[in-house]
C-alpha cells in the first residue's frame, strides 16, 4: 500500500505570517509541511526568504518585491493588513487559514470568524473560534481561556480558575455551550 498523498489546492489551510519573533522554527515547519499558500508582509517576507521558504503573496501597496520572481502583490488599499488578507482568502474560497503573528487584537479577527476557519498562533498560544457544542480531548490540568464575552457559558470537564481562565478537570473531553454564534478560545501550544 502506498503512503503517497495528493494535496489539492486549498485542501490545507492557507498560512498568513505577520511576524515570527515569538514563533518556533519547528512549529513553522509543521505549518509549512503541506506547502500551503503563504501570505506575508514585506518585513516578514525577508525573514522567510532567508530561510528559503516560498512566498505566494506579499500584502503591500508598493511595487513588486525582488525577493522571489513569482511573488504576487496583495493590495491593502484602505483596509488593515489582516482585512486585506482575509478578504483575499475568502474571495478565493479558502476554508481555513493559520495565522502566525507577533501582535494580537481579537477585534481585528471578529468580522471574519464566521466566514473562514481561523487559527491564530501568538505568544505560545493557539487561538480559534468555536461554535456552541464544541468539545475536545485534553489532558487534565490544561488551561483554556475564553476570549469572547458570553452571558450563558455552560461547560463540562472544566474548572473555573478566575476571570476567563479554566483548567481541564481530568484527562478527557471538555465541552462548551453558549448562545452566541461563536466564541474565541485559546490554549497553550
Amino acid at each position: 500500500m502506498s503512503s503517497h498523498h495528493i494535496v489539492r489546492e486549498k485542501q490545507e489551510p492557507a498560512l498568513l505570517v505577520l511576524g515570527l519573533d515569538s514563533f518556533d522554527n519547528d512549529q513553522l515547519g509543521q505549518l509549512l509541511e503541506w506547502s500551503p499558500t503563504l501570505i506575508t508582509t514585506p518585513a516578514t517576507a525577508e525573514k522567510l526568504n532567508t530561510q528559503g521558504i516560498k512566498i505566494d503573496w506579499i500584502i503591500t501597496d508598493e511595487a513588486e518585491s525582488d525577493l522571489q520572481s513569482d511573488i504576487k502583490n496583495l493590495p491593502v488599499d484602505t483596509r488593515t493588513i489582516i482585512a486585506a488578507a482575509m478578504d483575499h482568502l475568502i474571495a478565493k474560497g479558502y476554508p481555513a487559514v493559520n495565522i502566525v503573528t507577533d501582535e494580537f487584537d481579537l477585534a481585528e479577527y471578529l468580522p471574519f470568524a464566521d466566514k473562514i476557519n481561523l487559527v491564530i498562533f501568538y505568544q505560545q498560544q493557539k487561538t480559534y473560534a468555536v461554535t456552541s457544542g464544541f468539545s475536545k480531548w485534553k489532558p487534565g490540568g490544561e488551561e483554556i481561556r475564553i476570549l469572547s464575552k458570553t452571558n450563558q457559558l455552560r461547560t463540562t470537564g472544566l474548572e473555573k480558575q478566575g476571570g476567563n481562565a479554566f483548567k481541564t478537570s481530568s484527562d478527557g473531553f471538555f465541552s462548551l455551550s453558549f448562545d452566541e454564534p461563536f466564541l474565541f478560545i485559546s490554549e497553550k501550544l
